[in-house]
């Protein structure tokens, strides 16, 4: 595909606003739609269109992408009164970059089969920093042959595009990896409130940690946010709750990965809306 495919994104949140202007960049021509209308503002001014409805996306846009929150969502696109489906037209790319269950990728996949169109689900992994520096690595279930098709326009956002198999795949690694996400979350704060407990600044733990054979580009970040109390969400507690319930319900059952589900369910009321890293402060409080 060239840059003269017609691309519609629907989902304008923190992640697919720089995502959208990833593909302004490299030269496509955009159409949007966000439920929250403020929120198209900065994309439109890059130089998208907008329309009232994503049935009006499926219409003009040879290809879609979609950027929510979680299966609920995904299937109103789809199915909803003005939903993706509800036009009869053909031989569209619907790519789903959102992170969701893999069942509900192979039931949309199906709608878009019988419909005469094509299904793909690329999530990402990387945050706001790598969406808007066209750095996410993406990971992609779908035919070899749809693959192909879309992969340039998946590369004008990101880093490293990999077919991992077929519907669902992309979904079920995306799963994988935030399961090492949290349970790398989840050792940072306990290692930082270990040290803190025996009177050690956090300040010189992360910097003898951060030059050590441990140490990782999350945990520099991460670490930073703590020392700086800033908990503003980049990734939100919520989000990775939400995946650990969804790797739990295809299987998800090690020592580990039970211990962060848990964590983070108990965490997620009080402190949802907050980055991933603030599990440090609902795990203070658990073990002062």
């Amino acid at each position: 595909m060239t840059n003269t495919v017609k691309i519609g994104f629907i989902g304008l949140g923190n992640m697919g606003i720089p995502m959208a202007c990833q593909l302004l960049k490299a030269g496509y021509p955009l159409l949007v739609y966000n439920r929250n209308k403020i929120k198209e503002e900065s994309v439109v001014a890059a130089g998208a269109d907008k329309t009232s409805s994503t049935a009006d996306v499926m219409k003009r846009s040879d290809v879609i992408i979609i950027m929510v929150t979680d299966d609920a969502a995904l299937i109103e696109i789809f199915t909803g009164e003005q939903g993706l489906l509800t036009p009869a037209v053909t031989g569209r790319y619907i790519i789903n970059m959102s992170t969701v269950s893999p069942e509900v990728s192979r039931d949309m996949a199906a709608l878009c089969e019988s419909a005469g169109n094509h299904y793909v689900d690329a999530p990402v992994s990387g945050s706001v920093k790598q969406a808007q520096e066209g750095q996410l690595v993406i990971m992609v279930g779908a035919e070899e042959a749809v693959f192909d098709d879309v992969k340039p326009i998946l590369e004008a956002m990101g880093k490293l595009v990999l077919r991992v198999g077929q519907t669902g795949a992309g979904n079920t690694v995306k799963l994988a990896i935030n399961t090492l996400l949290a349970i790398q979350a989840q050792g940072l704060a306990e290692t930082i409130n270990f040290a803190s407990q025996q009177g050690i600044k956090t300040e010189d733990l992360l910097t003898l940690v951060n030059n050590s054979a441990i140490g990782t580009i999350f945990g520099k970040i991460k670490g930073e946010a703590i020392v700086q109390n800033n908990f503003k969400a980049a990734f939100a507690l919520k989000n990775i709750a939400k995946d650990l319930r969804l790797a739990k319900d295809i299987g998800l059952d090690s020592p580990l990965a039970n211990t962060a589900h848990i964590s983070f369910l108990q965490a997620e009321s009080e402190y949802g809306n907050e980055d991933i890293i603030a599990i440090v402060k609902a795990l203070k409080q658990d073990h002062p």
